[in-house]
């Protein structure tokens, strides 16, 4: 016994339907079971013999009549194994939308009723693309690239008008726009975000430069510590330029003890005016000599009634 191959199947091809094996008409064609190399007229291999219908399938054994090289060819592929599967053209008789014959992901009737008209060994036999069929006269290709002139089911259609309505008001589109209105539509609007991106994304820069210089004026003014500077930028991020300016212009500016200590008029609280230097706290008197000879020499002679002398 030689290899067997398949037929048809009832599994769901590419076209969004499927063949009921039992409704398939293989009678004439096995007065003339021919056996053709790609679908094509007048390149005849052979025949099949032994065609069975059961289980769902359609198989049968492939005869090759080595009349030709391409014949011969094929046989010595076929036994190979390059060559493995056929395909079937097969005519489409009557087609159903009973639900009960419909499977899960099909676009398109069940093809009820069909009649196998020639089978071919072909290259690519392996999936739904393989399948010629011919309806109402036409001989079509299932595939990608090929048209599918069968028709959709009705409630799919119905599902598919409905959903294109209702998209098309969400778009502010009246419910009758066309597929081609959608999508122009679809199309301004991403070219719209697109712009409102690029505006967000040039004011967001803007906004942080802005955000830097004005905590970089606030460390020139001694407002904020200069190992402070990135967390107030992160700060001004949160909670805008204006808030971040009036913080900022809240706070006090460091300034040195000695600045302090010659304030009078102003003098924060805790804080006051020395006459002379007795008045001067002991942890506070070691840093005025140092950073502030100036105001050191001039209570020192408020005290004393002379200047000190400094060892360089």
């Amino acid at each position: 016994m030689g290899k067997r191959v398949r037929i048809s199947n009832e599994i769901l091809n590419s076209f969004g339907t499927w063949i009921v094996t039992a409704g398939m008409d293989t009678a004439q064609y096995s007065r003339n079971p021919i056996l053709l190399y790609m679908h094509r007229r007048g390149e005849v291999i052979g025949y099949l013999k032994d065609i069975q219908v059961e289980n769902g399938e359609v198989t049968a054994e492939p005869m090759f009549d080595e009349a030709s090289e391409l014949s011969v060819r094929a046989k010595k592929q076929f036994e190979f194994g390059s060559l493995r599967m056929v395909s079937a053209c097969v005519d489409i008789l009557e087609l159903s939308e009973d639900p009960k014959l419909l499977k899960p992901g099909q676009t398109r009737p069940t093809i009820t009723k069909s009649k196998l008209v020639e089978v071919s060994i072909v290259d690519v036999g392996s999936n739904d693309d393989a399948l010629a069929l011919t309806h109402n006269g036409a001989r079509l290709e299932l595939g990608k690239d090929g048209s599918n002139p069968l028709p959709m089911i009705n409630n799919i259609k119905k599902q598919e008008n409905m959903d294109l309505s209702k998209l098309a008001l969400q778009l502010g589109l009246p419910a009758t726009a066309t597929e081609q209105e959608v999508e122009a539509k679809i199309a301004e609007l991403k070219t719209a975000k697109q712009e409102a991106d690029t505006l967000r994304q040039e004011r967001d820069t803007l906004n942080l430069a802005a955000i830097t210089k004005a905590v970089e004026t606030g460390v020139a003014e001694k407002r904020i510590p200069a190992d402070k500077k990135d967390h107030f930028i992160s700060l001004g991020k949160k909670i805008g330029l204006e808030e971040l300016q009036s913080t900022i212009a809240a706070m006090n500016p460091v300034v040195k003890v000695s600045a302090t200590l010659s304030r009078t008029g102003d003098t924060p609280a805790g804080d006051r005016a020395y006459t002379k230097l007795s008045e001067v706290p002991e942890d506070k008197l070691a840093t005025m000599r140092k950073d502030d000879r100036e105001t050191y020499i001039k209570l020192f002679k408020a005290e004393y009634g002379f200047a000190p002398e400094f060892e360089d």
